[in-house]
């Protein structure tokens, strides 16, 4: 739903577009983007996709935050992705034309392109270096899968912590105050992200709090002592 003072630009005036695979489109293939694209406002907590749906195109985030999770059978959420303006979500399903293994729900009012599927392909079929971008992304993601396995595997809920809440920093960047990190989760999504239990994760961010590495801004936490949390992440390095 569109919101009073929401305003969708095109695709040859948007800055988000020169920080996503599409940075490298000429202008004609940014015309016939632009014009087969469709943008949807989406509040707070709603689903972009669910797990399971077909994947008929591709999204791309112009404004807000997004987490991709999956969902185990007792309910609990495994978050396996923070997305924010510029990233796309849903190219594996697509590229497969598979299902989607997990579900994109949106952390604050944002605003999601849709690139319908005939549209993205012939744009990959006739723009080799928008293939090879989406190629490195690919790679990419896949690195950072393998090392977030062996992360969960080989670290400890305390340098689990400090790791996540460094890479939340390098995804949404600070507020004004250059500390507190420009994302509000909750304990639970906190607790999905890093992969322990809710009530773990409350003692532990106390005891952050307490030896003056982070402090509370409402949701939001602010690191104010960022060498000791860079130990603290890096410790089994």
């Amino acid at each position: 739903m569109k919101k009073k003072g929401d305003v969708v630009i095109g695709c040859d005036n948007c800055n988000t577009r020169f920080n996503s695979i599409f940075c490298t489109l000429d202008t004609k293939e940014v015309l016939s983007l632009d014009k087969g694209k469709a943008t949807t406002f989406y509040k707070k907590g709603q689903l972009i996709f669910n797990k399971n749906t077909t994947a008929h195109g591709l999204f791309i985030i112009y404004s807000g935050k997004v987490k991709v999770y999956q969902s185990a059978d007792n309910g609990r959420e495994q978050i396996v992705s923070m997305l924010t303006a510029g990233d796309v979500i849903g190219y594996r399903a697509l590229l497969s034309n598979d299902r989607y293994s997990a579900s994109a729900e949106v952390l604050v009012d944002s605003q999601i392109c849709f690139i319908p599927k005939e549209l993205f392909f012939n744009m990959l079929k006739t723009n080799t270096t928008l293939a090879i971008t989406l190629l490195k992304l690919i790679t990419s993601d896949l690195k950072k899968a393998e090392l977030n396995v062996t992360s969960q595997a080989q670290r400890t809920v305390r340098e689990r912590m400090a790791k996540a809440l460094l890479e939340l920093k390098e995804t949404f960047g600070y507020e004004l105050d250059n500390k507190t990190i420009d994302v509000a989760l909750t304990r639970e999504e906190l607790s999905n992200l890093i992969g322990t239990a809710t009530e773990t994760t409350i003692r532990l961010l106390s005891t952050m709090k307490s030896e003056n590495i982070i402090d509370f801004v409402g949701k939001k936490i602010k690191i104010v002592n960022i060498q000791k949390l860079t130990i603290d992440a890096n410790a089994n390095d």
